[in-house]
């Protein structure tokens, strides 16, 4: 690990223990922490396979950070959401649908950068898949607030669903992140666009198809078929 990445890591540690100290709902508390205690180990460990930016690796720890400070509070009750409450003019703690818009516009660069090392996106699709896993990861955490919420004692169920009596608070929260998201990747496909001659020729050619291609579905399975029963004589 080098010297910045155990800084990015010591300083989200710091954060961490200091947001674990008395916290103002210790269940909700615990109930926001379940996702770190799971996703922390996962970055650390996966970091041995496949070593991110020191960009993305800023990227996702600043959204921790913004994390682990909702979890001391709780999403509605962080002060500067109050603050932004009254920035925006709006009628509730705003903390909530600053997490969620950061959660898109930081964790939409690391993403993309998995995509196309991992998978090999390129052009177009490089920037439209994290955009849409973006949104995916964000319609799953709504769905796990839910269930939560239905599965714990109702105080603490309230206050980690930060709801704040907006009916539409969950398709508000996945909307911020994907706008988040949005507004990532167009600043991302500008920079691009500005150094690299080559991007609107690699934007187009994501469209086309390698000469080699053929339909999948009933196509791709004859083949399987044919291979596996040829297979079988031999």
């Amino acid at each position: 690990m080098s010297r910045y990445k155990l800084f990015l890591l010591l300083s989200f540690v710091v954060a961490w223990l200091l947001a674990a100290y008395h916290p103002t709902y210790p269940h909700d508390w615990l109930l926001e922490n379940y996702l770190v205690f799971l996703f922390v180990p996962i970055i650390l460990i996966s970091g041995r396979y496949l070593k991110l930016s020191n960009l993305s690796y800023t990227l996702i720890t600043i959204f921790m950070i913004l994390h682990v400070i909702g979890s001391h509070y709780t999403y509605a009750e962080v002060p500067f959401g109050y603050t932004l409450q009254h920035w925006l003019g709006a009628s509730r703690n705003m903390y909530d649908r600053l997490v969620h818009f950061s959660f898109g516009f930081l964790l939409a660069y690391p993403i993309r950068e998995v995509f196309m090392r991992v998978a090999h996106s390129k052009g177009f699709w490089s920037f439209y898949l994290p955009l849409d896993l973006t949104l995916s990861f964000s319609a799953v955490y709504e769905l796990i607030e839910w269930w939560t919420a239905r599965s714990v004692d109702p105080a603490a169920g309230l206050a980690f669903l930060g709801s704040q009596g907006d009916v539409w608070d969950a398709q508000k929260d996945m909307g911020s992140a994907g706008l988040g998201a949005l507004i990532a990747m167009i600043i991302t496909a500008i920079i691009i666009a500005y150094y690299d001659k080559n991007f609107w020729k690699d934007f187009r050619a994501s469209f086309s198809l390698d000469k080699r291609d053929e339909p999948l579905g009933e196509t791709r399975l004859k083949k399987l078929i044919k291979a596996k029963t040829k297979k079988l004589i031999q």
